[in-house]
């Protein structure tokens, strides 16, 4: 009788504990709570007005909150209240190191910011990382780490608002093994190469990007990045490429990635989707028909692109690859030969379907706006046409161009005016089309000031949600923030982000649908976005009322294929 009542007992006692505990877990005061928003929570579902309660770095409760309490809490009356956005292609991997506030990203929303297009930080040997060292212009940093994994652990201790997260760079794997040469690598070399995909999988990279347009990427046969991504695939990861061409060739480029997809089986993306050169503009039909057709048989196949009619490169996307083999050094030495130089004058003014120069797709060094240079002795031609200052030499622009690539000891940041208006609008409104940058993240200030922008730098994400959504109504704008949180989350197979739901990571934006704005434009790209009011990243506030708080919460997101110890490849 008595081990029955006492059995009893602490049935009553648990259960009043269990009573207690549920009250104080409703009841008690959330970190932050965001009162009265339109929460447009990433699935493409119609708002609603609501409140969410977050605890430490997680949504605890969204929906109907009267009775909560909030340690931070804020009216969203009139403001929208949707997750992240996530940056599917960024260059902010060295502008961090200088800057780990992200201004010009986290003050239109962005939380993560996504890595790795040909280049990544990592799998670096020592030549690399001794080639890396010399090549820096702007920013400089110590290289204090050699894998993928270690530069986006030294990015979160260093302190970094943003999330981060990358690729593998099909670039940087054969550097890393074959070099600059134009030649097919080793059975030893291509089983190196796997073997590093293997490691940087397993230390949560997102997959392997290329940008087969630049060398020596453009020395990559489809075979060898179909086995590289056969390797990626048994870690569930993507492919992400710069198509082999964008202008002329776009549909057998497109026809490559699809094979590499199919025979890899691999989810496969195209990085910024356009069709560069006024006599291209026509192919977009048949370019959506036929990732359309690959997606109706199976394959995954998504898109990505900036919101502008220009692009943003350097000076090698309007020379021939060959001229180029053996990395920059040999690049410029090749140049001063006065038989090599005539030989790259007839190329760079001859169309051909062997090479993709972006230079013959704008049509005039009149369209080439020079942004980024390495010299200090150059820096006074940032902003102006490469046109202007081919007269300014009274050289041709092809010669100014190789001048140029000689003299700054790089590749010249050049904006290229290539796309149609017509397109941009067409490819936002495609159901896999998510969004990026493609282009560090800056503020107006400090060394950013020592070099130009594209003004995708500054307004990407702000010039989708006002000009496209609210001004001209191409896509709803709860469709608008699918395709920059949930969709490219679900892309990537990233875990407890994208979306606002609970138990997620609390990464936020909250902005003013009404007044979201860019304002950098090719002449003054260094303009903030305004119209976005209060940031979060796994639950701290990084921008209070449009101002950047200071606070530097980001972490490392990796892909589905992590393991927490990584193969040894010594």
């Amino acid at each position: 009788m008595y081990t029955i009542f006492r059995t009893t007992k602490l049935i009553v006692q648990l259960f009043i504990a269990l009573i207690v505990l549920c009250g104080c877990s409703k009841y008690e005061p959330f970190d932050v709570l965001i009162k009265n928003g339109l929460i447009i929570d990433g699935s493409g579902d119609v708002p609603f007005t609501g409140d969410i309660g977050i605890r430490a770095d997680t949504f605890a409760v969204i929906g109907k909150l009267p009775k909560a309490r909030g340690h931070l809490e804020i009216d969203a009356s009139g403001m929208a209240v949707a997750p992240g956005f996530i940056n599917m292609l960024s260059w902010a991997n060295e502008s961090l190191i200088e800057d780990g506030t992200s201004q010009s990203d986290i003050r239109q929303g962005v939380t993560l910011e996504i890595f790795g297009e040909g280049k990544s930080m990592g799998p670096l040997n020592e030549s690399m990382k001794k080639e890396q060292l010399d090549g820096q212009g702007d920013i400089t940093y110590d290289i204090e780490w050699n894998t993928l994994g270690e530069y986006l652990e030294f990015m979160v201790k260093k302190g970094v608002s943003p999330n981060v997260a990358s690729f593998v760079g099909a670039t940087t794997l054969r550097v890393n093994t074959v070099g600059y040469d134009d030649r097919e690598p080793t059975a030893e070399e291509l089983e190196q190469m796997k073997l590093l995909v293997r490691q940087a999988m397993e230390e949560g990279a997102l997959g392997i990007g290329s940008s087969l347009i630049y060398a020596p990427a453009f020395f990559a046969s489809t075979e060898e990045l179909i086995e590289i991504c056969k390797v990626a695939a048994e870690y569930e990861g993507m492919y992400i490429s710069h198509l082999r061409s964008e202008g002329q060739n776009i549909l057998e480029s497109l026809d490559e990635l699809i094979d590499i997809a199919d025979k890899a089986n691999i989810r496969a993306e195209v990085y910024h989707l356009k069709l560069s050169g006024k006599a291209n503009w026509d192919k977009y039909d048949k370019v959506i028909s036929k990732i359309d057709s690959a997606r109706s048989a199976g394959l995954h196949i998504t898109t990505n692109m900036y919101t502008y009619t220009a692009g943003a490169t350097g000076l090698d996307a309007s020379m021939p690859p060959w001229v180029q083999e053996g990395g920059h050094k040999e690049w410029a030495r090749r140049l001063k030969d006065p038989e090599i130089r005539r030989q790259v004058l007839k190329e760079m003014t001859t169309p051909s379907k062997q090479w993709e120069s972006l230079m013959q797709d704008a049509g005039s060094a009149e369209k080439m706006l020079l942004v980024g240079f390495k010299n200090d002795s150059l820096k006074y031609l940032t902003g102006k046409t490469l046109a202007a200052v081919a007269k300014m030499r009274n050289l041709s622009p092809e010669e100014t161009a190789m001048e140029l690539v000689i003299q700054d000891g790089s590749r010249v940041g050049t904006v290229y005016f290539l796309m149609s208006e017509e397109n941009i609008k067409k490819k936002i409104a495609l159901p896999y089309m998510s969004f990026c940058s493609d282009s560090r993240s800056s503020a107006p200030e400090g060394v950013f000031l020592k070099s130009s922008v594209h003004p995708r730098a500054y307004g990407n994400f702000a010039r989708l949600l006002g000009k496209y959504v609210r001004d001209e109504k191409v896509i709803p704008i709860e469709e608008a923030i699918y395709k920059l949180t949930t969709l490219p989350a679900t892309n990537l197979k990233i875990n407890k982000r994208g979306a606002l739901k609970e138990g997620y990571y609390a990464d936020l934006a909250l902005f003013n649908p009404n007044e979201i704005q860019d304002h950098a434009t090719y002449d003054k790209p260094q303009q903030f976005a305004t119209g976005m009011i209060h940031v979060f990243v796994n639950g701290v506030q990084v921008l209070n009322e449009g101002e950047h708080t200071g606070a530097l919460p980001g972490r490392v997101v990796r892909g589905p294929g992590y393991r927490n110890k990584s193969v040894n490849i010594e």
